[in-house]
């Protein structure tokens, strides 16, 4: 069973049908780009997710642009992918797992182990000249049981608690210039949560979009948590999607147990009652 990451190698042994690959690539800036893309050209027996239509519920203004679905929406979707079960599912994007580790996340949160991103995405199965399909694929529907985890996530109103808990650390995927609050184009204040430090995602990352081997990853967030325990770890990010790439990372490196806060930085500064720090982090 493939449970973090999985190799192209690995994948193109495997292209039988006994696997469900889904193709999660997108673009916050066109909703239809991703399905576009796959249309166009996708890992055969490949289906399709689309992170605002099968990885995320309804917005109400005030939970965050991704908030998670419900785990009855979440199973349909799941069940109508063809997954069930104790069967192996690779997730993979357009190249280091962004979007794709949003699905993985969301697998597990349901209860489902065997799920793996594929390492480098599409961009790395292309310049391998690996084989491709283009057309729309689907899976024959099955049930999909869920056996939720809701001790993985972490709501708005347990962020408050923990940001005043220094036992807690609270981490921000985001790209510095956004957790320092000198950019924001996106969400309605610049800044972070109070207390929050910050790991982008991409640091996650080799130049070729494949992730950093597990021990540097290991030492990486070893320094971050500072002598702490992953689960004191509560990760987040724009709304709740790139943060899943760090959750993913650490439980590659062996450091399993930090939880997400789904609405993130949309959800948090959508009040304007709610404290906005701005700045490096000084821990």
């Amino acid at each position: 069973m493939h449970t973090t990451l999985i190799s192209t190698d690995a994948l193109a042994s495997h292209l039988d049908g006994n696997w469900v690959v889904v193709d999660c690539r997108f673009d916050l800036q066109n909703d239809q780009w991703g399905r576009n893309q796959y249309l166009a050209a996708h890992i055969p027996g490949a289906v399709y997710a689309s992170l605002n239509h099968d990885m995320a519920g309804p917005r109400t203004g005030s939970n965050g642009r991704h908030p998670l679905p419900s785990i009855d929406a979440l199973a349909a979707t799941l069940g109508r992918l063809g997954i069930s079960s104790g069967i192996q599912v690779v997730t993979y994007d357009q190249d280091s797992g962004m979007y794709a580790s949003r699905l993985w996340w969301l697998l597990k949160y349901a209860g489902h182990d065997a799920v793996a991103l594929l390492d480098g995405g599409w961009a790395k199965w292309q310049r391998e000249g690996r084989p491709t399909l283009a057309g729309q694929e689907a899976r024959t529907p099955t049930t999909f049981t869920a056996a939720p985890r809701p001790e993985m996530r972490v709501t708005v109103d347990e962020v408050v608690s923990h940001s005043k808990d220094p036992g807690t650390l609270l981490v921000d995927a985001r790209a510095p210039e956004r957790y320092e609050g000198r950019t924001e184009p996106i969400d309605r204040v610049p800044g972070h949560i109070p207390g929050a430090v910050n790991h982008h995602y991409k640091s996650n990352a080799a130049d070729d979009s494949t992730f950093l081997p597990p021990q540097v990853l290991r030492d990486n967030f070893t320094q971050l948590l500072a002598g702490r325990d992953p689960s004191e770890a509560v990760m987040y990010c724009g709304s709740g999607v790139t943060a899943c790439h760090n959750l993913l990372a650490m439980a590659h490196a062996g450091l399993p147990g930090a939880r997400l806060y789904p609405g993130s930085w949309s959800e948090w500064s959508a009040d304007p009652d709610r404290p906005v720090e701005k700045g490096p982090s000084t821990k």
